[in-house]
């Protein structure tokens, strides 16, 4: 999908403000304020204390704050804007900023349901801005070293994840059903995407919860997908495992047709194939910052970005298969998911411009790659 672009001189900076003034919010803050490529001329919170002590807290104690969005990018002259919000935030959010010209950078996951996931690829078609999502581990440069391992190895087998940690966050995350589907496997699952370059068909899952968990909902999970191509994509984790615990990348295993590729999450991927490997291209930008950059010189040329909300939305697709297979105890396929949510979005959709758009999409998945 082509995005209306932002003239900037060679060394002009995009104007943003950052919506979210939580922990998460005020990692973008340092990001935005560290980066040549941007100005941050605003912070939005419900909360304006909360918004108040993230100015402080980056040496800015008199920038401009508001609990409202738009006005505050009217009044700060902001050119774009950073959602840190909560997830149940992101598509209001991000409609109200689209439909006032404003392209949005987002944290994951692209909205709290898949069926407001595809209001807001909508939203994104109508208005012509850019819609991207920060999925934040994609951007890590010995992710895409083993992609380039992936390449030497012929047709994919098998492409397995094991992440087993034992965090305790409280709050949220601790009453929630599926609080590893839904909060954290997301990561791995986009992942899994970009390694292989394929979509997910179908879905089995079985969660549970250890005796000794800490969490209301169902903390442990296996998941299975068979994704396009024939590989098949296994992730098992669970956030009540202490003891000898992966990396927050995960542990990563790739069976192919010439060898396999392994990483730990943390050090350089290991290659063991049949073939010498070829001369790695240069490492990408890593993390926020990585995001940050990407989504300027997107608006800069126009060139739709990696996490574009097109290309994002099936990560967020195959959690909610996953925990529909978990509460079905049955094989799911995505497609089956994609129309239930698009049925979802119609029916709930408000503005009439965007329930036209859901409307006229050919299919789902002809839809979601029309980026």
């Amino acid at each position: 999908m082509t995005h209306r672009t932002i003239s900037l001189g060679p060394h002009d900076p995009l104007r943003v403000i950052v919506v979210g003034a939580g922990s998460m919010g005020r990692a973008w803050l340092a990001a935005v304020s560290a980066s040549p490529r941007a100005e941050l001329v605003g912070i939005v919170d419900l909360d304006l204390d909360a918004a108040r002590s993230a100015a402080a807290e980056i040496g800015r104690p008199n920038l401009p704050i508001g609990t409202r969005t738009v006005p505050l990018a009217t009044t700060t002259g902001a050119q774009a804007v950073v959602n840190v919000t909560v997830p149940v935030a992101h598509h209001p959010v991000v409609t109200e900023a689209l439909f006032a010209g404003l392209p949005v950078l987002g944290e994951k996951p692209v909205a709290d349901t898949l069926a407001r996931a595809l209001s807001l690829v909508a939203a994104a078609e109508v208005t012509g801005e850019l819609y991207m999502v920060s999925q934040s581990r994609r951007w890590n440069p010995r992710l895409f070293a083993l992609r380039e391992m992936v390449a030497e190895l012929g047709t994919v087998g098998t492409l397995t994840t094991e992440f087993f940690r034992a965090p305790r966050f409280g709050g949220f995350r601790e009453e929630m059903p599926h609080p590893l589907l839904v909060d954290m496997a997301i990561h791995a699952f986009d992942s899994a995407r970009f390694l292989l370059g394929a979509e997910p068909i179908s879905a089995y899952c079985q969660t549970y919860n250890p005796p000794w968990s800490w969490y209301r909902g169902d903390a442990a999970a296996t998941a299975v997908f068979e994704m396009e191509g024939g590989a098949h994509y296994t992730y098992n984790g669970s956030w009540c495992s202490p003891g000898a615990e992966t990396s927050w990348n995960g542990a990563w295993r790739i069976s192919a047709e010439f060898g396999t590729a392994l990483w730990d999450g943390e050090d350089e991927p290991v290659l063991a194939a049949d073939r010498p490997p070829t001369n790695p291209s240069g490492a990408p930008p890593s993390g926020i910052d990585a995001a940050l950059r990407v989504f300027v010189d997107a608006l800069r040329t126009g060139v739709a970005p990696m996490g574009e909300v097109h290309e994002n939305v099936m990560s967020l697709a195959m959690v909610e298969a996953a925990v529909r297979s978990a509460e079905t105890g049955t094989r799911v396929l995505l497609d089956d998911v994609l129309a239930a949510a698009h049925e979802a979005a119609l029916r709930d959709e408000t503005r009439p411009e965007l329930r036209t758009a859901l409307a006229d999409w050919p299919s789902m998945r002809d839809a979601l790659s029309a980026s």
